[in-house]
C-alpha cells in the first residue's frame, strides 16, 4: 500500500524511489509469529537502504512503520541515527512523523489508535506514544492473518474500528501500520467525526515534504495535507531534547 499512497501524494517536480524491505509473507497467527516478522525486517532493512541509495537520493522516507515503534522513544532515536549515519540522509519514519502529525492539532493527549498488528505491536505503538506524552485510551488490532493480508482490508473494516475507537471519547485517531491502505479514507472519516484522523502514509509523506520546506497543499488527504504547512516548533524543540537526552 505504501507506493501507490506516496505516488498519489506527490507534488510536482518530486521523484519517489522505492527500494522494497523483502520478507516472506509467512502467516501471522500469533505474537511470536509478529516477533519473527520483525526479525525478518531487521534482517532486511540496511540492505533496502543501500540499495535505493544507488539512486542518490536526496532524502530518505521509511514507508515501514512497526521497527520504527518497536521499544518506544528511546530506540526511535537510536534507530533514526542509525539510517542518518548509513545514508547520510535526513529521514522521515512514521513514529516521528506521527507524533509531529498530532502536534499540529493544539494540545492533543487522549488518543485512539488502529493497527493492523498484533498485540506484541500493539504494545509498542502504544509504548512510543505514551512516550511522548500521548494517552492511548484505546487500541484496536487487527491480527491481520499474513503481512500481505493487511493490504486487503476493506474499509468497512477499518470505518467499524474507526467508529469503536470513537467512542472511548478521545480527541484524534492513529492509524499505524504502513500496508494497512487508510489514507484517502482517514480524509473522510475526519470530515464526519469532526476531530483529526492520522493516517500514517499520509503523515510519513507530510512530513517528508515539510522537512524539505515543501508547503505544497494535496487535496484529498485531510486537513494535514492542506492545513499545515510546516512541521510544528513544539516537535523541534522535544526532537532536539529527545535526541540529546538519548
Amino acid at each position: 500500500s505504501v507506493q501507490p499512497e506516496f505516488e498519489a501524494m506527490r507534488p510536482r517536480g518530486v521523484t519517489n524511489h522505492m527500494s522494497r524491505i523483502w520478507i516472506p509473507d509467512e502467516p501471522l497467527s500469533s505474537n511470536e509469529d509478529f516477533e519473527n516478522l520483525m526479525d525478518n525486517i531487521r534482517k532486511e532493512w540496511d540492505d533496502a537502504l543501500l540499495r535505493v541509495m544507488t539512486c542518490s537520493p536526496d532524502y530518505l522516507v521509511m514507508g515501514m512503520s512497526s521497527e520504527t515503534f518497536w521499544g518506544g522513544l528511546a530506540r526511535a532515536n537510536e534507530l533514526r541515527a542509525h539510517m542518518m549515519e548509513l545514508t547520510g540522509l535526513r529521514v522521515a519514519m512514521g513514529s516521528d512523523a506521527c507524533q509531529a502529525a498530532i502536534r499540529c492539532y493544539g494540545d492533543i493527549k487522549r488518543i485512539g489508535v488502529l493497527t493492523p498488528y498484533w498485540p506484541v505491536a500493539d504494545a509498542n505503538v502504544k509504548l512510543f506514544l505514551e512516550d511522548c506524552g500521548f494517552e492511548v485510551v484505546a487500541i484496536k488490532g487487527l491480527c491481520c492473518e499474513s503481512p500481505r493480508a493487511m493490504a486487503h482490508v476493506n474499509e468497512k473494516v477499518m470505518l467499524d474500528a474507526l467508529l469503536e475507537l470513537n467512542e472511548y471519547d478521545v480527541e484524534a485517531l492513529v492509524q499505524c501500520g504502513t500496508n494497512l491502505a487508510m489514507a484517502r479514507l482517514a480524509g473522510e472519516a475526519e470530515k464526519w467525526l469532526k476531530k483529526p484522523v492520522i493516517a500514517i502514509n499520509t503523515a510519513t509523506y507530510w512530513y517528508a515534504m515539510r522537512d524539505n520546506g515543501m508547503d505544497d497543499a494535496i487535496d484529498g488527504f485531510g486537513s494535514l495535507m492542506t492545513d499545515f504547512r510546516e512541521l510544528p516548533k513544539l516537535y523541534f524543540e522535544k526532537l532536539k531534547e529527545q535526541s540529546h537526552n538519548g
